[in-house]
């Protein structure tokens, strides 16, 4: 009889674990239903807050356009552009041209700027390496020739071909 009494405690424990088992089994198959329950409800509140961030950007938008419709009307008599507001060429242009009136100014042609001398203010461009001027100095000889539009246009415009050594 002790056998049968061990055999039966040993398999009434196994039942215990087993029922224990299936039951951690289910626990868990439910935590996982309600996580992803809450997930997807964290989701559909975030989905939320950024249509309702969206409607008040919407809503303070078209206020702000309202207000500044009242404002141009009511301050500033802006009106929206018509059709006939748009000129169909440059002739059209030009027929809307007045000739100037006595004491008008005159109208600014070009910009230039003042001619730079050595004595402008600015120090010499050196190198921090050598201590020696960085501008390209004139070879000794040469005299020193004024920098102006002209002479600088022509020194742009033409391309020196240099002897390049084959590497």
């Amino acid at each position: 009889m002790n056998l049968t009494r061990d055999r039966l405690r040993q398999v009434g424990w196994v039942a215990v674990l087993v029922v224990c088992g299936a039951l951690l089994l289910a626990l868990t198959f439910k935590v996982n239903a309600v996580k992803s329950q809450v997930r997807l409800t964290e989701r559909k509140i975030v989905a939320v807050k950024q249509d309702t961030m969206f409607l008040e950007t919407e809503f303070e938008t078209r206020a702000n356009q309202q207000q500044l419709s009242n404002l141009n009307t009511v301050e500033f008599g802006y009106q929206a552009p018509t059709a006939a507001q748009y000129l169909e060429g440059e002739r059209q242009l030009a027929s809307l041209g007045k000739p100037r009136g006595p004491g008008a100014p005159s109208p600014i042609r070009v910009a230039s700027a003042a001619d730079v001398t050595e004595d402008s203010g600015f120090p010499a461009m050196v190198s921090p390496l050598t201590g020696k001027a960085m501008a390209a100095e004139l070879p000794k000889g040469e005299p020193k020739a004024k920098v102006t539009a002209d002479t600088l246009r022509d020194k742009l415009s033409t391309v020196e071909k240099r002897d390049v050594a084959a590497p």
